[in-house]
C-alpha cells in the first residue's frame, strides 16, 4: 500500500512543476511515441528521471528539478521544454501543448501498456478509455502537514478563477465542444476528480487517503487526482486545475501566484485564521461556470452573497500579493479564444501547428 506520511511535509515554499503533453508527427497529428522517448534510450538533462507517459500512447509528462524561488521558475520550465523538444526531434517527433489535441480522436489512438494503466482502464472503463487530457500541475512545499490540509481547503475558491485564465482546450475529438475547456469536463468525468471537500486536518485527510486504498477505490494515492490536493509524498499542496499551457510565459505566470497565494495562506494559518466554509455546490458552480466561459463569466463570492469578476478577481489579488503574472495573463489573448479564432480563419491544420512548440 503506497501512502505518505506528515514527515514529507518539511519546506516550506519550494516549487515543482509537471506539465503534461502530446507527441505528435510532423504535421503536429497525435502519433504514439513514449516507446522512443520514455523507454528507449535515458534522456537527456534534465528529463533523466522526470520524463513519464500517461494514458496514452501520444501523451507524455515532464517535472521540473526542484525549484527553490518563484523567478527562477520560469527559466526552470523553459530549459524542461527545450530539452524535451530536442528529445523528441532526435527520434522524429513533435511535441504539442494544449489541454486536449483538437486532432486527437481517442477510439484511433493507442492506451499505454504500463501496468498502472492497465488497471485503471479495466477499472474505471469508458471514462479513462477516453481520457486525453493534458494538465499543468503546480507544487508548493509546506512545512506542517496540518497546515498543508488547511492550506488546500482555502485554495478551493481560488481554483475556478484559475481555470478560467487558463482555458485552452475548446476542442475534443474533432469538434468544437461550446465550453472553454473541455479538459476540465472530460477528466472530470473520472472517478476522484473534481473540487474535494474540507479536510478537518491532516489524519482527517489521511484517513481518507488509507481507506480509499484499502476498500479498493484506488490503487495508490496518486489516483487521488482532485483539482487540489495535499501531495502526501513530496510535501506539497498540490494544484491540478490549470489546462495545459502552450506558451510556457503563461506557466510561470500561474507559477509566481499560484506560490504567492499558497505562502499567504500558510502565513494566514500560522495567525491562528479560522477557515472559510465554501458549499462545495458553490465551488462547483463557479468550476462550471469557467469551464463553459472561460474568461466571459464571473464567481460566486465566498459567502454567497454577490459576485467577483474576473477583472475584479485578477486586480485585488494582483495588488494583494504584489504579482504581476495574473494581469498579463488576463490581458492575453485566451487559449480557447486563439483555438478558435485560428481554426476559424486557416483550418485544422494551422491550428495543430500553432499548438507544436518550437
Amino acid at each position: 500500500m503506497e501512502l505518505g506520511s506528515a514527515d514529507a511535509f518539511d519546506r516550506m515554499g519550494t516549487l515543482g512543476v509537471e506539465e503534461e503533453f502530446y507527441i505528435v508527427d510532423a504535421d503536429g497529428r497525435p502519433t504514439s511515441g513514449i516507446d522512443d522517448l520514455v523507454y528507449g534510450p535515458e534522456p537527456p538533462e534534465p528529463l533523466a528521471g522526470r520524463l513519464d507517459h500517461e494514458l496514452f500512447k501520444f501523451t507524455i509528462e515532464t517535472q521540473t528539478p526542484l525549484i527553490e524561488a518563484p523567478d527562477e521558475a520560469g527559466s526552470a520550465v523553459e530549459t524542461v521544454r527545450e530539452a524535451l523538444v530536442d528529445h523528441a526531434a532526435d527520434h522524429g517527433y513533435r511535441i504539442a501543448a494544449a489541454g486536449l489535441h483538437p486532432a486527437a480522436k481517442w477510439r484511433e489512438l493507442d492506451h499505454a501498456t504500463k501496468p498502472r494503466y492497465q488497471a485503471q482502464l479495466d477499472r474505471i472503463q469508458y471514462p479513462q478509455h477516453r481520457n486525453t487530457t493534458a494538465g499543468l500541475h503546480v507544487h508548493v512545499g509546506v512545512d506542517d502537514a496540518d497546515k498543508a490540509v488547511w492550506v488546500a481547503n482555502e485554495l478551493r475558491w481560488y481554483l475556478a478563477p484559475l481555470l478560467a485564465l487558463s482555458a485552452n482546450s475548446p476542442f475534443w475529438n474533432g469538434f468544437d465542444t461550446g465550453l472553454a475547456s473541455a479538459r476540465a469536463k472530460v477528466f472530470e468525468n473520472l472517478p476522484n476528480t473534481g473540487m474535494p471537500t474540507a479536510f478537518d486536518d491532516f489524519e482527517d485527510f489521511q484517513r481518507f487517503e488509507r481507506r480509499m486504498v484499502e476498500y479498493g477505490s484506488i490503487d495508490d494515492r496518486g489516483e487521488l487526482w482532485y483539482d487540489v490536493r495535499p501531495h502526501t509524498g513530496h510535501g506539497t499542496v498540490e494544484i491540478r486545475t490549470p489546462d495545459a499551457q502552450t506558451d510556457p510565459e503563461r506557466v510561470a505566470d500561474f507559477v509566481e501566484y499560484v506560490h504567492a497565494l499558497v505562502l499567504d495562506l500558510a502565513d494566514r494559518y500560522e495567525s491562528g485564521e479560522s477557515g472559510t466554509p465554501v458549499r462545495r455546490e458553490l465551488l462547483d458552480e463557479n468550476k462550471w461556470r469557467a469551464t463553459r466561459y472561460g474568461r466571459d463569466t464571473d464567481f460566486i463570492a465566498p459567502d454567497s452573497e454577490g459576485v467577483v469578476s474576473l477583472e475584479s478577481f485578477v486586480e485585488r489579488e494582483s495588488d494583494r500579493l504584489g504579482v504581476d503574472g495574473l494581469r498579463s495573463l488576463l490581458d492575453a489573448e485566451s487559449g480557447t479564444a486563439v483555438q478558435r479564432r485560428i481554426h476559424e480563419e486557416s483550418g485544422l491544420d494551422a491550428l495543430c501547428e500553432h499548438l507544436t512548440l518550437d
